[in-house]
């Protein structure tokens, strides 16, 4: 088993990011209290060195930090510095959740990430021949990429806005009180769907940049971007860090209009919609879950041209590792990071989450400060596909794959590892939060 990518978040930052999630971009805001570690328990920091070993990246060195709570009781800050024998390096900043003093609704978070990496991989072209699969399409040949070393940089301002509606309707902040990792307070949603009534309702105006090249055979690559996203979530779940019933919608629109270095103007549309439902408890396990998750999306702005010599080019598109993409952390686990991208994209998976009654870590004395309050063992399954157009074409020959994870709650934050198989590859994964 090839261990495929390593996320290069600071660790103290998976431990701490209580108010984070993978997917989507927006996240109900909160503050945490443990039964378990009632006395500032809002307030944790933690300095620790990490190490890991990838195909692409050789051994690999690091050590992050992070705080939440100080200052303000919601507010992350983190920041982590890597290096490897491989030549890699980066240095990532983060802070999520301040909120103005003068805007009680308004929350602002800005990320950032300087790297170099002896290998990346680009499934994309500048130009193909009629008749042959589009590196990346669905139909595509998985060794049809290319791979050179380079500089992956990117920055991302958010800026959300948490209408009064639903549970938010009196305060912005959402205050969860757990006993062995579950939620003993009030739900913020799940029993039923109306947002005048529960859950929190969330409006995202989000800028972000990314630069990456890649000197191909058949010429470079410029991959960067500059969009601007608006996008609107509701999230009608008990306990949005880790839900056992309710659900969660989310729309929004990117736009890249052709600024600065921006190879292209650019449009994606995306629409996701996760559901949860609750088993209950067993002889062994204090929770069981089933979750589900569509994702879909189509980029109108996409223009493809035939040339002169018979090859095919695509301009107004997003870059391949935007929009319609699948593939690494999240969607698709056991292919490589963005292995499909094209046009259009749907995308489903189900989960089975079983939440164990033993937690051998919280009882180890010299692991207390992880404040782990249970393990979680995952079976999922995937399906998806992409396609050239928004059509029928995206409901035939899926891409399948599946595969289980062990998850755990540290501080009122999970931390995954997952595992995915599929017919190209066996992928590990080590991220913060469930992937939906």
């Amino acid at each position: 088993m090839m261990l495929k990518k390593i996320c290069l978040l600071t660790l103290s930052g998976l431990l701490l990011a209580t108010s984070l999630q993978a997917r989507p971009n927006t996240s109900v805001k909160s503050t945490l209290l443990r039964e378990e570690n009632p006395k500032d328990s809002t307030k944790n920091s933690l300095v620790l060195p990490y190490a890991f070993s990838t195909e692409s990246m050789g051994v690999t060195l690091g050590v992050g930090a992070g705080t939440k709570g100080y200052g303000q009781e919601q507010m992350l800050l983190g920041a982590t510095v890597f290096g490897s024998f491989e030549e890699a390096v980066g240095i990532f900043l983060g802070m999520w959740d301040y909120r103005p003093s003068f805007a009680k609704r308004f929350f602002f978070g800005a990320q950032g990430m300087v790297g170099h990496y002896p290998e990346q991989r680009a499934y994309t072209s500048n130009s193909f021949q009629q008749g042959v699969p589009r590196p990346g399409s669905n139909d595509s040949d998985m060794d049809h990429y290319g791979q050179d070393s380079g500089y992956d940089n990117w920055s991302d301002f958010r800026l959300e806005f948490v209408l009064p509606l639903g549970s938010a309707r009196d305060d912005a902040l959402q205050d969860y009180k757990l006993k062995g990792g579950l939620l003993q307070s009030s739900p913020v949603g799940g029993d039923t769907w109306n947002p005048l009534e529960g859950g929190v309702t969330t409006l995202l105006l989000r800028q972000y940049n990314r630069y990456r090249s890649f000197e191909l055979d058949d010429g470079d690559i410029d991959a960067t971007t500059h969009p601007i996203q608006l996008a609107l979530s509701y999230d009608n779940t008990d306990f949005p860090p880790n839900p056992s019933r309710g659900s969660l919608q989310y729309i929004g629109i990117t736009h890249d209009f052709g600024w600065l270095e921006s190879p292209d103007e650019w449009t994606f549309v995306e629409f996701e919609g996760s559901k949860y439902f609750s088993l209950g408890s067993s002889e062994w396990a204090r929770q069981r879950i089933i979750a589900l998750n569509l994702w879909t999306g189509d980029a109108p702005s996409w223009e493809e041209h035939t040339n002169s010599d018979g090859t095919t080019s695509v301009t107004n598109r997003p870059p391949f590792y935007e929009g319609a993409t699948l593939g690494g952390f999240y969607r698709m686990r056991g292919y490589p990071v963005d292995r499909f991208n094209d046009r259009a994209v749907i995308y489903t998976a189900a989960e089975y989450r079983y939440t164990l009654d033993w937690n051998p870590i919280g009882n180890i004395n010299w692991l207390r400060f992880l404040k782990s309050d249970w393990l979680q063992l995952v079976a999922f399954v995937e399906g998806g596909r992409v396609a050239n157009d928004y059509g029928s074409d995206l409901f035939k020959e899926w891409k399948v794959d599946g595969g289980f994870g062990l998850r755990a709650l540290f501080s009122g934050a999970v931390v995954r590892l997952d595992v995915g198989f599929s017919d190209e590859s066996t992928s590990a994964w080590v991220m913060f939060g469930h992937p939906f």
